[in-house]
């Protein structure tokens, strides 16, 4: 069990964190254009993108997926 989570980039990351790192990197203005949702285009809040985010799957896969793609484009210690 321990070897299917070990490979897993995302194990052990919360949503929250995730968000945080994103717009840390990117603000709300670039994440909005890379991922087109509405929570990241219109009146943004950590909160209120966590909310949607954690009742809207298919948004979740969304921001996991450009996660990732930070992740192996830009590293989890890069700066812009």
């Amino acid at each position: 069990m321990l070897d299917a989570q070990q490979n897993n980039p995302l194990h052990g990351v919360t949503l929250a964190k995730m968000l945080e790192d994103l717009l840390d990197f990117w603000g709300w203005a670039e994440l909005a254009r890379q991922v087109p949702l509405r929570c990241f285009q219109s009146d943004p809040s950590i909160k209120s993108s966590l909310t949607f985010l954690r009742r809207t799957p298919w948004a979740r896969e969304q921001v996991e997926a450009f996660y990732l793609y930070s992740l192996r484009n830009y590293g989890p210690d890069a700066q812009r």
